[in-house]
């Protein structure tokens, strides 16, 4: 069973580790002055772009994410540079055109990207095909991945089969993603064991600490043969990040198969990044700390945060509890999707709104009627057929691959974005968040950028180590106390700014804008839910439309809105047949529970 040559070690500390424990801020400028030392480690790669960074890069650093891959390409001349890519999502949040697919990897590749790790949600091998083709004809590697989950249709068989069909594609490399940590180690034992012996490739194993077996997981993995493991420098490892690169380097330092990097040179890194995290404490969470719990409800750390952040908004926190409950079940439903971006929020949004209501699917997202019709792919396992007829009713469920019934889309997408783009890139990165790219380019030509703002530690600066800013304090609501952190501020945009902040612990965002402004746009206070035709949202968020107008005639169960939150649409709808007497929200206004959105009268 053992593997030839010594454990090659993939390091996570420029994407993965920083996106894991505080919340992909790290800048490139704090990246590049420690390059040389990291480029000289002996590393098999460094994970270094993809995932959130793209996002984070334009909506909080004000950098140009291709920058960054250019930069870092310069900057590690001796060292394969790794992305991860969400197969047919690329970086974004949902399918794009094969064109689209197809332009974007040839520029990473063309910019210095060697090793691509794709993957697909549900596991689902026809959305890997396009992007995994792209790498092979830019001459680079591709890393089929695996999206590791437990479930009564999941097992090594199912994993091994996927793996086969991969290797079949033209795939470098197999790599076990153990996104949430639910791995164990006598699991990861047989997983590794069986992908040896059915694929002829080096295997990877990406497991991340949530649950602390991950240093468990990695030395079985050895044992069983894995070619090469995930690790993070110690000053970001464990907790929902890694284990630690130097901790492990030590651990195998007397096995056969030793890494042979320098533990004394990992050791200066680790130092100088443990400076670096000072930094962005602002960025730190209660939320990603170990918690062997992810192996009971197979929440992931990032879920777990956001989903404790939206019950928190809205004075719903003692139900996170019915919450995981509810995980499950919602995941059953849906046939077990692995909980990954997206179907980790698909899940995760759904199972809040059935708590909320006190009903099961009383409301159902927009996300989860495009899943349950196809949109995403195949479902690993068997969906409930009672909820999709109740969600999409007799239209076609889509058996395809989803991306066949997508045009070519990049030519609209140039015509869309116009002179704000200066090269394919921009082309792209509008393609990856329209209305995030567009301003993004819109504030660099204008030179208007400008990154959130970093907050210096509470004893930096003033007379005799008094904070520099107050930032923190204790507010009482109805008799409650609750401790509030301001963390950083965000570009200001037509009038708007966004500011972080923690509530007990809890990472929060609110945007913040002049009053008059904030009260013209409201036009006034709402009235409250009074009456049986009242249209009001469990849950607060954005309104992404309105359906109808004043007079229209509606029926019981028409949708009349539609709402984000927990970045996730839903149809609000009516609940009686009448006609609308009044409109009280519009497109882009912010909207919380107990609010008549629209008046319908019978």
């Amino acid at each position: 069973m053992a593997g030839n040559g010594p454990v090659q070690i993939t390091d996570v500390i420029l994407r993965d580790a920083h996106q894991s424990l505080i919340a992909t801020r790290m800048r490139t400028e704090d990246m590049l002055p420690i390059c040389d030392q990291l480029d000289a480690i002996g590393y098999w790669s460094l994970e270094c772009w993809g995932g959130a960074t793209f996002d984070a890069c334009l909506r909080y650093l004000a950098e140009d994410p291709w920058d960054r891959l250019r930069a870092l390409r310069a900057a590690l001349p001796k060292t394969r540079t790794q992305m991860l890519l969400r197969g047919q999502n690329l970086l974004g949040y949902r399918h794009y055109a094969d064109d689209v697919v197809r332009a974007f990897v040839a520029q990473a590749a063309g910019h210095g990207m060697d090793v691509f790790r794709i993957f697909d949600a549900m596991n689902d091998v026809r959305n890997v095909e396009t992007a995994i083709a792209a790498v092979k004809r830019a001459g680079k590697h591709a890393e089929g991945t695996l999206c590791y989950t437990t479930s009564p249709v999941h097992g090594p068989e199912l994993f091994v089969e996927q793996a086969r069909a991969m290797a079949a594609m033209g795939c470098d490399s197999i790599a076990i993603k153990d996104m949430a940590g639910l791995l164990t180690p006598q699991a990861t034992f047989a997983l590794v064991s069986s992908l040896k012996k059915a694929v002829d490739l080096p295997v990877a194993l990406h497991s991340h600490s949530t649950s602390g077996l991950a240093p468990l997981c990695q030395l079985k993995a050895v044992e069983a043969g894995v070619d090469r493991i995930d690790t993070a420098i110690s000053a970001f490892a464990g907790g929902t990040s890694h284990p630690s690169t130097e901790a492990m380097v030590a651990a195998l330092a007397e096995d056969p198969r030793a890494t042979g990097l320098p533990l004394e040179a990992l050791r200066a890194i680790g130092f100088y990044f443990l400076e670096v995290r000072k930094k962005y404490h602002q960025f730190e969470s209660d939320f990603t700390r170990e918690d062997v719990a992810v192996q009971i409800n197979q929440v992931p750390g990032g879920m777990m945060s956001n989903l404790a952040n939206q019950l928190k908004e809205q004075g719903a926190l003692d139900k996170i509890h019915k919450v995981f409950e509810e995980i499950p079940r919602v995941r059953a439903d849906l046939g077990y999707p692995p909980l990954v971006t997206p179907t980790s929020q698909i899940v995760g949004t759904q199972a809040v709104l059935n708590v909320l209501a006190d009903e099961r699917y009383k409301t159902i997202t927009t996300e989860v009627k495009r899943y349950l019709q196809g949109h995403y792919g195949a479902a690993p396992g068997t969906v409930n057929e009672e909820l999709r007829r109740r969600a999409i009713g007799g239209e076609e469920v889509i058996t395809s691959r989803p991306a066949d019934l997508l045009s070519d889309e990049l030519d609209t997408l140039r015509s869309e974005i116009g002179d704000l783009a200066q090269s394919e890139e921009d082309v792209l990165t509008y393609a990856m968040f329209p209305d995030l790219g567009k301003t993004f380019l819109t504030q660099r030509r204008d030179g208007t950028l400008e990154a959130e703002t970093l907050l210096p530690p509470q004893n930096a600066g003033g007379d005799g180590g008094s904070p520099a800013v107050a930032t923190e304090f204790v507010i009482d609501v109805h008799g409650e106390s609750y401790r509030v952190a301001v963390t950083g501020t965000g570009q200001k945009s037509s009038g708007k700014r966004n500011f972080y902040l923690t509530l007990d612990g809890v990472p929060e965002e609110v945007v913040v804008e002049p009053l008059n402004s904030y009260v013209a746009s409201q036009g006034g206070n709402r009235p409250a839910i009074s009456a049986e035709g009242d249209v009001g949202t469990t849950m607060p968020g954005n309104i992404v439309d309105v359906l109808v107008a004043e007079g229209d005639t509606v029926e019981a169960g028409q949708a009349v809105l539609i709402i984000e939150a927990m970045k996730m649409e839903t149809e609000l709808q009516a609940p009686i047949g009448g006609t609308v007497a009044a409109v009280n929200a519009a497109k882009g206004d912010r909207v919380t529970p107990g609010e008549a959105l629209i008046q319908i009268q019978s």
